[in-house]
């Protein structure tokens, strides 16, 4: 019966000044990574993904390519393999991750499920080798990346709960959206203590 914390896709692109900048990224780092400083030894693993896309093709069309991106199914470039917009963001703590999965390389992959570790080791692997039922998600971008990893945990068969304070979304309305989609599928949306004490930062999907 082992509890799991999911950080979803903490990158450079995700956040402020990046390739697909959501407001409030960078707020939503330095917030999990307080959450992390009370919090991290409650869970029994900790993991972390990350787009990590190949640059030299258009990633199963999830690159726009010449074309106008529709910011639907197709996008501009990011989260290049080895590039500074690919790596964490610097405010983020991932010093408590116990597992990193890469998720993209060569296919327009959402879910944090469909990432693989260095040893190529499928998230939902992972998660059973260490016993996990539960599963906590946090990170970016609720309306897309962190709605797609609850809902594939949830058919999965985790418990899960999305923090709704250690998320942001790209769209308020298609945000609550999602979160309402997590909710119907069986999953649970709280909100951690990270109020008690430390300033909203803003753009978060509350």
């Amino acid at each position: 019966m082992a509890r799991a914390l999911l950080i979803v896709d903490v990158q450079n692109d995700f956040t402020e000044g990046g390739a697909l900048a959501v407001a409030g990224g960078a707020g939503i780092a330095r917030r999990i990574s307080a959450f992390l400083g009370r919090h991290a030894d409650e869970y029994d693993l900790i993991v972390a993904s990350r787009d990590w896309h190949h640059g030299d093709d258009d990633n199963g069309g999830h690159f726009a390519g010449a074309a106008e991106p529709d910011f639907e199914t197709t996008w501009p470039v990011h989260c290049v393999a080895g590039t500074p917009g690919a790596e964490y963001h610097p405010d983020l703590d991932t010093d408590p991750v116990d597992v990193h999965v890469f998720k993209g390389q060569g296919t327009p992959d959402y879910s944090a499920f469909q990432g693989r570790t260095d040893d190529d080791v499928l998230l939902q692997d992972v998660l059973g080798e260490h016993h996990v039922t539960s599963v906590d998600v946090v990170g970016i971008a609720t309306d897309h990346c962190v709605r797609a990893s609850a809902l594939d945990a949830l058919a999965a068969g985790y418990a899960v709960e999305v923090l709704d304070d250690l998320v942001v979304g790209v769209d308020t309305e298609r945000s609550a959206r999602a979160l309402d989609e997590v909710r119907t599928a069986g999953g649970h949306i709280g909100t951690s203590d990270m109020d008690e004490g430390l300033a909203n930062p803003g753009g978060a999907v509350l």
